[in-house]
């Protein structure tokens, strides 16, 4: 399965993408960042986000899709265009046929590092280390989105354990080591 991964912004949206086998073992598959420009009508910059995600979607074939979700801003303006650039985004994957799943900054930061309030650094240091890569620098854009991608996996393997029968935890526990 893939699970597709995205930090989503009007100037810069990161997205990562995750190959994993029951929720176990995620391997990076793909990664990197939309740019647009801030001297393009807003309208320009949706378009391009909109096109550069579907494409991703269309290449890949994600069954799943994380997004992170908006949280308070206190520039409201940023607020919008962050909300606006995530409709664009669940429209292109909703068109793409994967299934949608959100999750605030906090569950994303809880999963990754066991602290909702992490840093930024934080959050790049554990991605390097849960993914086993040698790049140890990752921009903030792509470690998020890789990290939503990874939040994702942990829910969905927490869901499918707690749904199995004790013995069958057991040896598919077993069987991973």
């Amino acid at each position: 399965m893939i699970i597709l991964g995205i930090d989503p912004g009007t100037a810069i949206t990161g997205y990562g993408l995750l190959e994993v086998e029951n929720f176990f073992s995620p391997r990076l598959v793909d990664y990197g960042c939309i740019r647009t420009f801030r001297r393009e009508k807003i309208p320009r910059r949706l378009t391009t986000i909109y096109e550069k995600i579907s494409e991703i979607i269309f290449k890949f074939h994600p069954q799943e899709v994380a997004i992170e979700e908006i949280f308070f801003n206190k520039n409201v303006k940023t607020a919008l265009s962050v909300g606006q650039a995530r409709g664009v985004i669940i429209l292109a994957a909703y068109r793409g046929k994967g299934e949608i799943f959100e999750y605030t900054p906090l569950q994303i930061k809880q999963a990754i590092t066991g602290y909702g309030r992490a840093r930024k650094e934080q959050v790049r240091y554990m991605v390097g280390k849960l993914l086993h890569l040698n790049k140890t620098f990752l921009p903030d854009d792509i470690a998020d989105a890789i990290a939503v991608a990874l939040c994702h996996c942990y829910h969905r393997k927490l869901e499918k354990l707690s749904s199995m029968k004790e013995n069958e935890r057991v040896s598919l526990l077993k069987n991973l080591q």
